[in-house]
């Protein structure tokens, strides 16, 4: 039995443990005033439409590693004014993903970021002077900050998560862009399937593991309806449907060749 899939068939039912035990994780502040120019040039540069990352090419380029280094020291800082609303959410999505793709980039080639050691509850990440882990980010922030819109957002450098979209995420724009992402998710027939004649909708499970976060804006139903493709939007805000959850590829979501692993 190939062991990657093994390694990706035990963490589905781990990482929904960490979500459950959410509440160890801590509140994160970030800087106000944090540029996001650098970072949208180089998801331009080396994320795809499909949200696919040409990490090969990017790990060979010690000038747009900088770049990213440079980025992310904006948020190492001791904090002297905090971000508040949608700047803080912008700035939190953004660095958790850009962390992410060090993180990958550090350790390229890889296969999944579950091979990795402690990606998620590591305090490894530097933001107002102090380490936190990705687990932060998500649990005790942003999850906390603005609920079920930090799902489609949040990109764990796996196949099956959101795509990766292709710009930084802003304060003035970031409800707009929540929404895109939102939009791009639910569009992509491999991660979300509405099947209204057959009365049943196949959906990521993102959807399963923050069932409470959902539900809290009204219902599973209710978000696919409001973001689903136009044509399908008022089966799938009915609720009247089987529910599926498919299974996760934690495979790396990489341009490159990689295996393909379903959880």
């Amino acid at each position: 039995m190939n062991k990657l899939w093994v390694l990706l068939t035990i963490v589905g039912p781990i990482f929904a443990a960490i979500t459950a035990c959410a509440q160890t994780s801590e509140n994160v502040d970030v800087r106000a005033g944090i540029q996001h120019d650098a970072f949208e040039r180089l998801l331009k540069k080396y994320v795809n439409d499909r949200g696919l990352v040409n990490y090969g090419a990017w790990k060979k380029d010690a000038a747009d590693l900088f770049a990213l280094d440079e980025y992310l020291k904006q948020f190492a800082a001791k904090i002297d004014t905090p971000a508040q609303g949608n700047e803080k959410a912008a700035s939190l999505v953004n660095a958790y993903n850009a962390f992410v793709l060090r993180w990958i980039l550090s350790n390229y080639p890889t296969e999944s970021i579950w091979q990795l050691k402690d990606s998620f509850s590591a305090k490894r990440n530097e933001i107002g002077g102090r380490k936190v882990a990705l687990d932060d980010i998500e649990h005790g922030t942003l999850r906390p900050l603005i609920g079920y819109r930090a799902h489609a957002v949040l990109v764990c450098a796996a196949r099956s998560c959101p795509p990766l979209q292709r710009f930084a995420y802003t304060a003035d724009k970031f409800d707009e862009q929540d929404g895109a992402a939102y939009r791009a998710w639910l569009a992509r027939e491999d991660l979300n399937k509405f099947l209204p004649n057959e009365r049943k909708v196949e959906i990521s499970s993102i959807f399963k593991w923050f069932k409470q976060d959902f539900d809290k804006a009204g219902g599973i139903p209710k978000i696919l309806g409001r973001f689903a493709p136009a044509k399908l939007r008022e089966f799938a805000a009915s609720g009247n449907y089987e529910i599926k959850y498919l299974p996760y590829n934690w495979g790396l979501n990489d341009q490159g060749p990689i295996t393909s692993s379903d959880n």
